[in-house]
């Protein structure tokens, strides 16, 4: 059946979608079942995932808007009607957000004696305290800069928190203007000597301009905060010589990105507003667009909320999430004959091996993997992708390792993840400085996909692959707060591929045949709707037809477009998706047997899993692409069958266990708002990350008495078979 309905009313807007990802990121703060310190982080982060929409997404709005822009995305919003859309809906969640964090959180904070107080509160003994540090610590570094004919507005840099301070000369009677910058290298929060007690470090120092300032009157003072254009424009460059060298250029020339965005304290006067304004857009930053009052935003007390992050370390462990200690995998536990631990290659070479993270050690799996590849001396080759890492990563310490042992060792280093640029050349720099051979990767693809291939000549003389793909970073740290799957496979097959991917990222190669892969920009996209297309085929057939897909973000018109064919088709559908969603389910006749859940909760779920019931002969995929036009057309990704049916019921267990929450789980509506499931009164509460964190696959579940599917919306029950059973 045609789809009738003009292409506007059947996607919803990027943007606004991610805005309620993160307006869902903000409930969390607001949800008295979580833990008070959990809250405050949640809030943080609506703070800091907010900056970046600001510097990336907003501020190539902007530029779309001030360019006259005439490509619209599939739901029909210009830019500038994007950009009035985004600002009404965070100046709703800011107004949330204050409140939440000035009515709620700080008293409860107090209520436990943890508290952020003002100068004016200070006891002798605290005063004294506070000034003697400021005196020892701020003084030195602060650096005054007047504004007048002579001293021009200075450079502000992004997301630095700053005073607007108003002064008048006493002989003169002339009022002045400059500004202060708050020293981020200084702990934003300072202790006034009573154990848990703080003060901002920006009220420290307006209580001390008069030292910055002798012989002024300082009049008043507000705090204020500017972000500006941060994405890399590497596509604007006719042709990249040395990819290495320009994208440190890039990343020195935003720092001076056209500001989007200018927060001011609350109660700040209207003329010094107007005069930050004047000033910034006088800067020759703002030859694209000018700052308008509507860009504005005035908060409460405090500026820069990513900075309460700091505060969640305090110890007290009654106020945040009981501690999470991961498990290592059986068969990896496993001894040989003289009770010395099997070598994982040996493990691997017998079977296929999922593991979930942060469930999974990640030391005790991927990082042993590597670190027995450099020690091991039947290895002869290491290569691995690196998108984002962590500073104190075991993982760089063995790359080295094993080049220094003379293995060939090739990293293929993205460059271009987005701020962790300088981090990414770094650890380049480091690893050639060891021997290692390092790629940057493809002319205007990023590399995303996140693989290991370690080729061995085991005892038996044979050569042989053994393969990591993963949906999730080589990072140990983020490894212990997002959940991703790995497969660890010796498949000859899937070998191959690797071989052939990596000759393409390194070398001269147009591959576009994968035996098992599916690969981007090569085939994911043509694999990926093929899948769908069969899935559809089944359904007109008369066959039962099922689809369950996990991601981050759906995004990509084309495959949307199958889904609602599909869709009508008969084929029932569930979509897990953390993030943004532009398909719109629940749409009478077009989208009826599609369903949309996304869950936030203590972990940020990352993994990307793919299930197609296939007529029965079960079909399951892992990798490290959303459904986006950029995961398809402008990065380089890997998807990668997870071919071995005894695997099958822990990636089903894990798909169900996400189905039936309601405690994490939001559900999308047709109109696209977000409603968070609910358990019945004196019903059981399921919560995905409480039961992985019991099992790591969630099969578990099962077990845990009085316990029914929870309901669709269409009244079906969600079937705890529907991906358990392997069809």
């Amino acid at each position: 059946m045609p789809i009738r309905l003009p292409p506007s009313a059947l996607f919803i807007n990027r943007e606004l979608s991610w805005l309620e990802f993160n307006a869902r990121v903000l409930h969390e703060a607001l949800d008295a079942r979580v833990p008070l310190l959990e809250r405050l982080k949640f809030l943080s982060i609506f703070s800091t995932n907010l900056d970046e929409f600001y510097m990336v997404r907003v501020a190539g709005l902007r530029r779309k808007a001030a360019l006259g822009a005439v490509q619209y995305p599939p739901d029909g919003l210009t830019p500038t009607d994007q950009l009035s859309a985004i600002q009404m809906r965070v100046r709703e969640l800011l107004g949330l957000r204050d409140r939440c964090l000035h009515e709620e959180l700080l008293p409860l904070l107090a209520a436990h004696d943890i508290r952020l107080v003002r100068m004016s509160e200070l006891t002798p003994a605290e005063w004294m305290r506070v000034d003697e540090f400021f005196e020892s610590q701020v003084f030195p570094i602060l650096t005054p800069l007047a504004v007048d004919p002579g001293h021009p507005f200075p450079y502000i840099s992004n997301l630095s928190l700053s005073l607007a301070v108003e002064l008048r000369d006493p002989e003169r009677g002339e009022e002045h203007f400059a500004r202060v910058k708050v020293p981020r290298l200084l702990s934003r929060w300072v202790p006034t000597g009573t154990p848990n007690h703080f003060v901002p470090l920006e009220e420290v120092i307006g209580a001390n301009l008069a030292a910055l300032f002798p012989g002024m009157e300082v009049l008043r003072w507000f705090a204020f905060r500017i972000t500006r254009y941060s994405d890399l424009d590497l596509g604007q460059i006719d042709q990249v010589e040395d990819l290495l060298d320009t994208v440190e250029q890039q990343v020195f020339r935003r720092r001076f990105g056209e500001v989007v965005r200018l927060e001011v304290q609350e109660g700040m006067p209207v003329a010094l507003r107007q005069l930050l304004l004047e000033e910034l857009n006088d800067a020759e930053t703002q030859s694209v667009s000018a700052l308008t009052e509507d860009e504005v935003h005035e908060s409460g007390r405090l500026l820069e909320l990513g900075d309460l992050m700091a505060l969640t370390q305090l110890d007290f462990p009654q106020l945040k999430d009981p501690p999470h200690t991961p498990v290592v995998p059986g068969v990896l536990r496993e001894t040989g004959p003289g009770g010395a631990a099997r070598s994982i290659f040996d493990v691997i070479r017998e079977r296929d091996l999922l593991v979930h993270h942060p469930f999974h050690s990640f030391d005790a799996t991927v990082e042993r993997f590597l670190k027995e590849a450099a020690e091991d001396e039947h290895v002869l080759a290491i290569k691995l992708t690196l998108y984002r890492t962590s500073g104190d990563t075991d993982i760089v310490s063995a790359l080295a390792d094993a080049a220094q042992a003379g293995k060939q060792v090739a990293v293929l280093v993205e460059l271009q993840a987005r701020f962790d640029e300088v981090n990414n050349i770094n650890w380049a720099r480091t690893l050639e400085r060891y021997g290692v051979h390092v790629a940057y990767g493809l002319p205007g693809l990023k590399t995303h996909c996140k693989t290991v291939l370690v080729v061995r000549r085991d005892p038996d003389g044979v050569i042989r692959r053994y393969c990591h793909l993963g949906t999730g970073n080589y990072n140990s740290k983020t490894a212990r707060l997002y959940t991703d799957v790995g497969l660890f496979s010796a498949s000859p097959s899937i070998g191959a591929d690797l071989s052939d991917l990596f000759n393409t990222l390194t070398g001269f190669s147009r591959q576009r045949l994968y035996r098992k892969l599916l690969v981007a920009p090569a085939n994911m996209r043509e694999r990926l709707l093929g899948l769908i297309a069969r899935e559809t085929a089944h359904a007109r057939a008369g066959r039962p037809a099922r689809m369950i897909a996990k991601m981050n973000a759906l995004v990509d018109p084309e495959t949307i477009a199958a889904l609602y064919e599909a869709s009508q088709a008969g084929v029932d559908i569930d979509l897990i998706v953390r993030g943004i969603c532009c398909l719109r389910p629940g749409v009478e006749g077009v989208s009826d047997r599609i369903r949309v859940l996304s869950i936030v909760g203590r972990f940020l779920e990352h993994s990307r899993i793919f299930y197609f019931r296939n007529d029965g002969q079960a079909e399951y995929y892992i990798g490290s692409a959303d459904w986006m036009p950029r995961n398809f057309d402008r990065r380089v990704e890997s998807i990668a069958p997870v071919e071995d049916p005894s695997l099958h019921s822990a990636l089903g267990s894990l798909l169900d266990t996400c189905l039936r929450d309601n405690r994490q789980a939001w559900e999308l509506h047709a109109d696209g708002t977000y409603r968070q499931r609910r358990p019945e009164p004196d019903g059981p509460e399921w919560s995905t990350h409480r039961i992985l964190q019991r099992d790591p696959w969630g099969q578990v579940a099962d077990a845990m008495p009085d316990a029914p599917p929870p309901e669709r919306r269409d009244g079906a029950r969600v079937r705890p078979e529907g991906v358990t059973t392997g069809d």
